[in-house]
């Protein structure tokens, strides 16, 4: 049974409106965003095996790479389709929310927490999904937390040539005002960050060398506006490889985290 605690709005979106299976492999958009993700994981985690705690992992789609690289991945989701796929990849699965996790106190390697905090509204719900990350790490452990950019829906309606048009204007300016989507159209209910802001969030729940990057990159919406323009595949195309260098490019850049789709901060338990 569903936890009471996630809001319906985000079951139903996951549960009947879009296949999160192949969200990362169906455009190029999204291409970017998994190459990305592995780049900068494998940069930080431990070396295998160890105990990787994926807390709203979804159908396994990190896990699948996760448990292909030697590592022990257990998948925890609010959505019961999800935990079936997870299974098949190779990880364990359980129906859990980031807020209350069963794992027991330090006993995991690694956690990520690569969606949950974008669904959480609330800035308690984010404090609580943080500290129980922090509860179940062992000292030293890694954390590796996603956030959407606050710019995101800006970007990606510009790309989509329709950002000019009413109501989906105010609906976009309401957004960048508030870093709140509502749930009612598109997407599901969602808390948009900035860069400093996740920062700030995970080093407030006790974490210490945080780092925080642009997952995509300056160049994604340009990506996703050829493609879905031109009815074209570019996953392997001479504007993808140029896109995925910008990314890598404008690690060193602060100024640039804004132009991502997505922001990834990595931060350790402290021994």
């Amino acid at each position: 049974m569903t936890s009471p605690e996630v809001a319906p709005e985000i079951v139903r979106f996951y549960s009947e409106t879009i296949d999160e299976a192949d969200r990362l492999s169906r455009t190029a958009e999204g291409h970017l965003e998994l190459i990305r993700t592995q780049e900068l994981l494998r940069r930080h985690l431990p070396p295998s095996p160890a105990r990787i705690l994926d807390v709203g992992g979804g159908p396994g789609t990190h896990a699948r790479w996760l448990v292909a690289d030697g590592y022990d991945v257990h998948v925890v989701d609010p959505i019961p389709r999800h935990l079936a796929q997870a299974e098949g990849v190779g990880a364990t699965a359980e129906l859990g929310d980031a807020r209350h996790l069963t794992a027991e106190d330090a006993s995991y390697d690694v956690v990520l927490l690569l969606g949950p905090l974008y669904h959480l509204p609330d800035r308690a719900d984010r404090d609580r999904a943080l500290a129980e990350a922090h509860r179940v790490l062992k000292p030293g452990g890694l954390l590796a937390a996603a956030g959407i950019n606050r710019y995101a829906s800006l970007f990606e309606h510009t790309a989509f040539a329709h950002l000019h048009e009413e109501p989906l204007r105010g609906g976009i300016s309401h957004i960048l005002a508030t870093q709140i989507h509502d749930g009612k159209k598109a997407f599901t209910k969602a808390y948009f960050h900035t860069g400093a802001q996740l920062r700030d969030e995970v080093t407030t729940a006790g974490f210490t060398s945080t780092e925080i990057y642009g997952i995509e990159g300056p160049a994604w919406s340009l990506l996703a506006a050829t493609e879905r323009h031109t009815g074209q595949p570019l996953t392997d195309s001479p504007l993808f490889a140029s896109a995925l260098t910008a990314a890598r490019m404008a690690e060193p850049y602060p100024e640039l985290l804004a132009a991502s789709s997505h922001l990834l901060v990595v931060g350790r338990r402290p021994e």
